[in-house]
């Protein structure tokens, strides 16, 4: 009995010994003395960096896609005659929508059908896009990889109902539309 109240005095001793905080009660930030249910978004930003401050890094996958590293573009194998192999190459790994626009005059459950249609398609071909209706004839493509953005591109502009594609503000006309540009 003695050696287990022994043992709880000593831990204790020691936990009074070493305490963790970062600041000392004179050093606290004016943010960190208000009320936790005074704090605005800015506060509680700075409180998440100060939990996360003497974490490990995350490594660059795990990273919010702001904050990584740009891809390393070896230019010395990438075809210089071909502008969109540069921007293929810099949006891998990136996040990309694309806009695409069904020709004729479709009503909105039409566009729905034509462009699930392509979605499937796409994802058939193993080229993850996430379709977004943005009007009755229009809908955006989302890449979570936009290196795919171009071949998907390919494949829509192939499309009989497809009017043009947008990427990267540049836009491509669909082979079989009426030039309704």
């Amino acid at each position: 009995m003695k050696k287990l109240l022994a043992i709880v005095v000593l831990c204790l001793l020691i936990n009074s010994l070493t305490v963790a905080k970062k600041f000392k009660e004179g050093e606290k930030p004016s943010w960190a003395k208000k009320d936790i249910r005074d704090f605005n978004d800015a506060d509680m930003e700075r409180l998440l960096e100060q939990w996360e401050e003497d974490d490990d890094p995350l490594e660059p996958d795990e990273l919010p896609e702001h904050l990584r590293p740009p891809p390393s573009i070896d230019m010395g194998s990438v075809d210089a005659s071909n502008p969109e192999n540069i921007l293929k190459l810099s949006k891998k790994g990136r996040t990309l929508m694309s806009f695409v626009s069904v020709n004729g005059n479709p009503t909105r459950e039409e566009t729905e059908d034509i462009t699930k249609l392509w979605q499937t398609s796409l994802w058939n071909n193993h080229i993850q896009a996430e379709r977004y209706l943005i009007d009755d004839n229009r809908a955006i493509f989302m890449f979570k990889d936009g290196a795919q953005a171009w071949e998907a591109k390919d494949f829509l502009v192939e499309q009989d109902r497809c009017l043009h594609v947008s990427i990267e503000n540049k836009e491509y006309k669909g082979k079989h539309n009426r030039d309704e540009l």
